[in-house]
């Protein structure tokens, strides 16, 4: 039996990342405890001995265990600002000179940019156009570390888990464990997903 390469770790609560608010001119600002942001073990290995190759057409394709390498995916300076001067202006997502006074001490990308940009690498890579259908959502996302101007992310999906839907017998659900990693090995996204996929037609 494959050994599943990662496993969903237990992180501290969401409320344990933010400190107490901050009340400044009638407004309550949040800011980022950076000693629980950064805070992880030692980078695990980029270990792809499980890998397969991506021919992944229907639900009995998604063996639980098995790692699908996704590609890589780089962030510059000029498409973190445009990304979050749309979706999520913080100071720390738009103004380098700002940003480096901030809780980072740079410049970093949004949450949900190194969210979108992975999840291209999932549809190019890891979901098939011919069975997909959908998913009712993510059971968590978590983000351990910065993504930052000129990091290079290694996008990875590792199958939990492959059922048949007993209500739709047209269909399976699989659970995946998304991990995405930087260039000197920092898990940077983690989060698990639920999908719907069709069974192969003569299944």
């Amino acid at each position: 039996m494959l050994r599943l390469m990662f496993a969903v770790r237990q992180t501290a609560s969401f409320a344990e990342a933010w400190q107490q608010p901050t009340w400044v001119a009638g407004k309550t600002s949040y800011f980022c405890n950076t000693s629980v942001t950064f805070a992880q073990s030692q980078a695990p290995a980029w270990d792809t001995s499980v890998m397969t190759d991506h021919g992944l057409r229907y639900f009995e394709d998604y063996v639980p265990g098995t790692t699908h390498d996704c590609g890589s995916v780089s962030f510059t300076q000029a498409e973190i600002i445009s990304f979050a001067t749309q979706f999520d202006p913080q100071p720390f997502h738009v103004d380098p000179e700002a940003a480096a006074h901030g809780p980072f001490g740079g410049l970093v990308a949004s949450g949900w940019h190194t969210a979108a940009l992975v999840m291209r690498q999932l549809v190019d890579h890891y979901l098939s156009a011919e069975a997909s259908l959908g998913s009712p959502g993510l059971d968590e996302i978590r983000w351990p570390s910065p993504v930052r101007p000129g990091d290079t992310l290694r996008v990875r999906a590792t199958v939990l888990e492959a059922r048949r839907s007993q209500s739709k017998p047209d269909r399976g659900i699989i659970k995946t464990v998304i991990e995405a990693v930087n260039q000197d090995g920092r898990t940077v996204m983690r989060a698990t997903a639920t999908n719907f996929l069709l069974v192969r037609p003569d299944a």
